[in-house]
């Protein structure tokens, strides 16, 4: 939910404001098993995405690009054609951001597509995991990543989290993929880019009750990143 946050900051939220939201979160809003995830095949995702986007509105005090403070851009892949696409500022302005918000967050196969303007619309990770190469096309004074997607099962000691094994075989899969793309990213931007890695356990992508844990661990890892 890298976007999500980004878009609270954007929308003029401080700290203390984005730390009592988030540590309001529940499992139930975010992590809802869709009704037909059963039928396995048959089925377009693990969850629903309809909590995850309340959830989203909910969090972000803005509905348009437009309204926001400062200028966010929000990355997402188009499921037909494998291109990433901006929203927001260098890209699509006029996206409702809320739509652009859960695209970014659609990983398959936990979270269904998101239809914009006739389209379908995927988490933009699928593409750039970190996109430091987008972020660059800003011509900024400081590059900062932060990361805190899939990493390898070595990397968090061999803890494998407890998953179904149908989910399991999709989260090894994604893990994998991403974790490797992220890596050969990172390398490629070591020596021009702020790198944040906070040291995530390999199921926190669902642990909401561990938010401030989280955030405490975040800011440990930004103060090394910075020296």
């Amino acid at each position: 939910m890298g976007a999500v946050v980004a878009a609270c900051f954007a929308a003029g939220l401080t700290y203390e404001d984005m730390l009592v939201r988030m540590v309001g979160i529940r499992r139930q809003d975010v992590a809802v098993p869709a009704a037909r995830a059963a039928l396995g095949f048959f089925g377009t995702s693990f969850l629903r995405g309809g909590p995850l986007k309340e959830t989203i509105a909910r969090l972000v005090p803005a509905q348009r690009f437009s309204d926001l403070e400062y200028p966010l851009t929000v990355t997402a892949v188009d499921r037909a054609t494998g291109e990433l696409v901006l929203f927001g500022a260098g890209g699509r302005e006029h996206t409702p951001l809320v739509d652009a918000l859960f695209a970014s967050c659609a990983l398959p196969v936990y979270y269904p597509p998101v239809t914009i303007a006739g389209r379908e619309y995927m988490d933009g990770g699928l593409r750039s995991v970190i996109p430091l190469d987008v972020a660059s096309g800003f011509a900024p004074d400081l590059l900062v990543g932060s990361y805190v997607g899939p990493v390898f099962y070595a990397d968090t000691g061999g803890k494998v989290p407890p998953l179904p094994p149908l989910m399991r075989v999709a989260s090894d899969v994604l893990r994998i993929t991403l974790a490797a793309q992220a890596e050969d990213e990172m390398t490629r931007w070591k020596d021009r880019a702020v790198i944040v890695r906070p040291q995530m356990a390999s199921d926190a992508s669902f642990a909401v009750a561990r938010v401030a844990e989280f955030v405490a661990e975040g800011y440990r890892a930004a103060m090394r990143a910075l020296g």
